[in-house]
């Protein structure tokens, strides 16, 4: 499995500000790796927000360390119960705002060996694959994707072993590369739905996406480390004003809309006394 890395996606996202040099650092943004292959980040981009922007991607649990670690002003992640116990808990939170939520599916082959597609929940439909011992890709990354993956294992009651199920199989890569590998091996995966429509060239679908347990919601967090009244403040506020309604009117190829708004405004997190 290989480790999680952070990589530099665009230098800025106000190029004329950041060339200057007298001009501040550009907001240190970290963001996962489905928000840059669902086309969230170039539409965020395409924007050209007041405030530079750089912004580095990387798995949400390296995200989420890498925040509370100092080293980035604002992060979107989806990993609610990571961002809990690394982020809000030790009090490296500032700002806790609901952004989007997507959804994840269950993808594979057309011939669907296990019967997916037929299951009443996503939990039974993780149980059919590890019973039919068919293949299943999985993140292995300590992504917001794996978490979920992870969880509806264990409402599945199965416990996959890579060291002894040769059927599950540790990609230890991104969203793209992880569904590019379940592709050629003809194997079942846990999709992130704004990701998947974007990929070309592959033959597995989408089989099974009726559940509620499948949202995936995205968080925006301004850290303690950016300054009180600071950069990062206000671009969580143009954010929420500007690019989340932009992010609501994507959709799907099918017509569907491609994320779902998340309720609530920005507030300190609960449990964490504010600046």
């Amino acid at each position: 499995m290989t480790r999680p890395t952070l990589a530099l996606v665009f230098v800025c996202a106000a190029q004329a500000a950041c060339t200057r040099g007298t001009e501040a650092a550009p907001l240190r943004l970290g963001t996962t790796t489905t928000v840059e292959q669902s086309g969230a980040l170039a539409l965020l981009d395409s924007l050209h927000p007041t405030i530079p922007v750089r912004a580095v991607v990387g798995a949400s649990g390296t995200i989420l360390r890498s925040a509370a670690a100092g080293d980035l002003d604002v992060i979107i992640t989806h990993a609610p119960a990571l961002e809990q116990r690394l982020l809000i808990a030790p009090g490296h939170a500032a700002l806790r705002c609901p952004f989007v939520a997507s959804r994840f599916a269950i993808v594979g082959p057309a011939a669907d060996r296990a019967q997916v597609a037929t299951a009443g929940t996503a939990a039974e439909a993780f149980h059919r694959i590890a019973d039919a011992r068919a293949s299943f890709i999985s993140r292995a990354d300590s992504s917001g994707t794996h978490l979920k993956e992870l969880s509806l294992w264990k409402a599945a009651g199965v416990t996959p072993d890579a060291s002894r199920n040769t059927w599950y199989v540790q990609a230890g890569g991104d969203q793209a590369a992880t569904l590019r590998i379940a592709d050629e091996r003809a194997a079942y995966a846990l999709a992130d739905l704004p990701t998947f429509a974007r990929l070309t060239g592959i033959d597995i679908r989408v089989l099974f996406a009726a559940d509620t347990a499948l949202s995936n919601p995205y968080t925006m967090y301004v850290t303690r480390s950016a300054a009180e009244d600071s950069a990062a403040t206000r671009f969580s506020s143009w954010a929420m004003a500007n690019w989340r309604p932009r992010l609501l009117a994507m959709h799907l190829p099918d017509g569907a809309a491609a994320f779902a708004p998340l309720q609530g405004e920005c507030a300190v997190p609960v449990g964490v006394a504010g600046p």
